[in-house]
């Protein structure tokens, strides 16, 4: 498997969901038992005839027009108070790395603002309709984690290994004061899916594959959100309206295939994929997302039977269901701006991000023409205003006036620090001690190295500050600490020394070094892959490992990553080796258990237990405890820890089935996001700038950039040149690399692109000063004629770019899409491609 092939493993779930959605939906498989089968919920929150009859009253008076109105979700970049006023939209939504005025470094009070101007839009009256207070909407999955600044908790992969619910229910009641504190109402959290197989790239938002586990981590999490139902606690000031999401199996599709389908008995449905809504809902969560997933061949999204007969009917649920991000749009027969269908299943308020004005009039046509029964519109409404009320939204003025909202020492304060530290400490699994090198003295010389070290958007992963938890450097975390500045902060005192090397080098030979490694950050179906092998085929990190090891300095691995994977070679080449999951932004937790007290005693213990089976080949995506077969590297439950003194497994196998053999590989440099090292600028004469977050405008005096949608949400980037001159859209800023090997094989640079001007552009790339080549558009004589869509395909041989291999030995810019004139184009997809043959020549003229 090639990297390209990890990452382009998302195009192939978007050709399934695709083909899902031409074909009727499959008959359910045998032993299916219907809504009965299902139990029915008795909920903490209880019905209240004064809210019902308030509800009722306001539903009484609100026009068809209003009423639709509040069934539209949309994004904050695509919406404004004018609109909300104007529709009457029920609710918006912030995506991941959408802020306010598209300012990555947005303060609190910015976010105040915008939420306050949304507010008095939705409760003017001078129209003289019905006002109702908006409700938004937010990703705070591991903390607000949209917010510089916030506490970042361990993902809830990390917070599963510590198997304690009443840490999970403080956590949640921190999340909530943060995201209080910015004047959001409403989180789209917990993630209660129960992940099986291990490639799905959403792994990491789940707590175990367990489903007992999740069941008493989804209870305490959202009584931390919204506060214990019946005290003076509930939905206060100080908590937020919780969503159980995604209804339901997103973790349990075949192959782990984000969006794709879970194929499976009602049996196993109900029994492995739901406890967690059980709990949930027990809990009194107001709200539950709709998965884009589908069971069985049926779209979650247009599923009457789950949505309806079981959730709502059967279970008694009596909040809202809100879609996913254009979620409605993929189920058969519908399109983002039309959807009959999702909301005759059950739906209750569409997540229609952009296009919401399309979706707003063909509902309210549909409505009119009996498409959709008014009955079914005014349950959906009534939903909304029902958790609206609960959740003292009319009466609680605007928002920031609500609760902890402005208040300064609330986002990333020490007591919420403290919290995640504490977390951070018990989800650290110690998989191998031998002998004993942990836990380290603090007078010791320690060497720090590996890419994670000293890198906090690593070390907390996706839905950090942008959606896939790219384009952050330490410096977007003030009051975070990495692990190197942990382990650092930890030996000072005791007089010992960390220093850091980014690339295991040293002057002075350490007593222990610390490598920190493992996944890049990632979110959604861009994090899913073809097998567990970690670093197939390059093993960078190995080669740091193997050198230490071969210098006879003792090694502790630190391993990064949103899922168990195989690591044999790496555990193989460590002294001891630490899963420290994806922790957030406290780092010092990490520290306060490697590094021993002043007498070399532990300050902390290793607690962590693992929440998912560790697999013993790459191929052992699919491994779960209980099913045929079960043969674990590491089995669900194992954990070493320092009272026991264990040391863990000896030599493990490597020459296993599954392993890429060494070799170049085809370079993934663009593909749903930018892949580490490389960042996005545009670029004039005059000034670069950094491209940072789904939805931060970019922008020099010559051109502009956004992230745009082309499959998924944010997986494409759109330049417009604006004044003539000339500009660019580059990626820069990683260390120089040697593609010497991939000119003499005969690669080509290789990407997607939509324009309606491709001659008047050129594509490079750059090798240093005065170093670097572009050609023409217009000479590249076998560019793909446009799709119906219009994205073509654009292949440049890089014999094309630069007549010797010496060029490409030093590359700092591995792409470059340059114009002048006035003009747009969007582009995805960017690889360095090896094809089976190679080009040994330039074809162009």
């Amino acid at each position: 498997m090639s990297a390209y092939q990890t990452f382009g493993r998302t195009a192939k779930a978007f050709a399934v969901s695709a083909l899902m959605m031409s074909v009727a939906p499959a008959p359910l498989l045998a032993a299916d038992e219907g809504a009965a089968s299902w139990p029915v919920v008795a909920s903490a929150v209880k019905a209240d005839a004064a809210i019902e009859a308030r509800v009722s009253e306001i539903l009484a008076k609100m026009s068809v027009e209003e009423k639709v109105g509040q069934v539209m979700q949309a994004e904050i970049q695509f919406v404004t108070p004018d609109d909300i006023r104007k529709y009457h939209l029920g609710s918006v939504l912030n995506g991941g790395g959408s802020l306010p005025n598209k300012n990555k470094h947005a303060t609190p009070g910015e976010w105040l603002a915008l939420a306050d101007s949304f507010y008095e839009a939705s409760v003017d009256t001078a129209d003289g309709g019905v006002a109702v207070p908006i409700i938004w909407g937010s990703d705070a999955v591991h903390g607000h984690n949209n917010v510089i600044g916030a506490t970042l908790f361990p993902h809830n992969i990390g917070l599963g290994a510590m198997h304690d619910p009443a840490l999970i229910r403080k956590i949640g009641e921190v999340t909530a004061r943060e995201v209080r504190a910015t004047g959001i109402d409403w989180t789209f959290a917990p993630t209660v899916a129960v992940a099986r197989n291990d490639r799905w790239g959403r792994t990491y938002e789940s707590y175990s594959e367990d489903p007992a586990l999740v069941k008493a981590y989804a209870r305490e999490m959202v009584l931390g959100l919204q506060g214990e139902p019946g005290t003076p606690d509930f939905l206060n000031g100080n908590h937020v309206i919780a969503t159980a999401k995604h209804f339901l199996a997103d973790g349990g599709t075949t192959a782990g295939d984000d969006q794709g389908n879970a194929e499976m008995p009602e049996k196993d449905l109900r029994d492995i994929h739901a406890p967690g809504y059980f709990s949930a809902l027990e809990a009194g969560a107001q709200s539950v997302m709709a998965s884009f997933s589908s069971w069985n061949g049926t779209k979650m999204h247009g599923n009457p039977y789950l949505l309806t007969d079981v959730l709502k009917d059967r279970m008694g649920f009596d909040g809202f269901i809100v879609g996913d991000w254009n979620g409605h749009g993929q189920v058969p027969g519908c399109t983002n701006v039309s959807c009959a269908a999702s909301i005759n299943a059950g739906l209750d308020l569409f997540m229609v991000p952009e296009d919401w004005k399309g979706l707003y009039e063909h509902t309210l046509a549909q409505v009119k023409a009996g498409d959709i029964p008014m009955k079914r519109l005014d349950d959906a409404v009534a939903r909304m205003l029902r958790v609206k009320l609960r959740a003292g939204l009319f009466d609680g003025g605007k928002p920031s006036t609500r609760g902890v909202a402005g208040r300064d020492d609330v986002i990333g304060s020490p007591e919420h620090r403290a919290v995640a530290r504490q977390a951070v400490r018990q989800s650290l699994v110690l998989l191998k001690n031998a002998g004993g090198v942990l836990p380290i003295k603090p007078s010791a010389r320690i060497l720090v190295t590996g890419d994670g070290a000293d890198n906090i958007g690593k070390q907390s992963g996706g839905w950090t500050i942008s959606w896939q938890g790219t384009g952050n450097v330490n410096s977007d975390f003030p009051g975070a600490t990495s692990i190197y500045g942990g382990i650092a902060d930890a030996v000072k005192a005791a007089g010992g020394i960390a220093t850091l090397s980014d690339d295991g080098f040293y002057k002075e030979k350490p007593d222990v070094a610390v490598v920190v490694f493992g996944e890049e950050p990632y979110a959604e179906g861009q994090g899913d892959r073809d097998t567990l092998e970690f670093e197939p085929g390059s093993k960078r990190a190995l080669a740091t490992l193997r050198k230490l090891k071969a210098e006879g300095v003792p090694v502790v691995s630190v391993f990064l990553s949103g899922r168990p994977m195989w690591v044999n070679p790496e555990i193989n080449a460590s002294d001891a080796f630490v899963a420290a999951w994806l922790p957030g932004s406290e780092g010092g937790g990490v520290a306060d258990v490697l590094i021993a007290d002043a007498n070399g005693k532990p300050r902390h213990d290793f607690t962590g237990r693992l929440s998912f089976s560790w697999p013993k080949t790459p191929m052992q995506d699919n491994l779960n405890k209980g099913q045929k077969g079960y043969d674990p590297q590491f089995a669900l439950g194992y954990g070493l820890d320092y009272k026991a003194k264990g040391k863990g497994p000896g030599k493990l196998a490597e020459d296993v089935a599954g392993v890429k053999a060494p070799g170049m590989d085809d370079i993934p440099l663009y593909v749903g996001r930018p892949l580490a090292p490389w960042l996005v600028f545009i670029a004039d004469d005059k000034a670069g700038q950094q491209l940072s977050g789904a939805y931060a405008a970019l922008r020099t005096g010559t051109a502009r950039a956004n992230v745009v949608d082309k499959n998924v949400q944010g997986d494409a980037l759109l330049v417009e040149w604006l004044t003539g001159e000339k500009a660019a859209l580059a990626l820069r800023d990683g260390p120089a690399l040697d593609w010497s090997g991939y000119y003499t094989a005969g690669a080509t640079l290789t990407f997607e692109l939509k324009t309606d001007k491709p001659g008047a552009m050129t594509v490079g790339f750059g090798c240093g000063p005065d170093c670097g080549a572009d050609v023409s558009l217009a000479k590249v004589q076998d560019i793909g004629a446009a799709d119906a869509s219009g994205w073509r395909k654009v292949s440049v041989p890089l014999v094309c770019l630069a007549d010797s291999a010496r060029n490409f030995s030093h590359v700092t810019e591995p792409f470059r899409l340059s114009a002048t004139g006035v003009m747009k184009a969007t582009v995805a997809n960017i690889t360095i491609d090896l094809t089976e043959e190679g080009v040994k020549a330039c074809p162009f003229p």
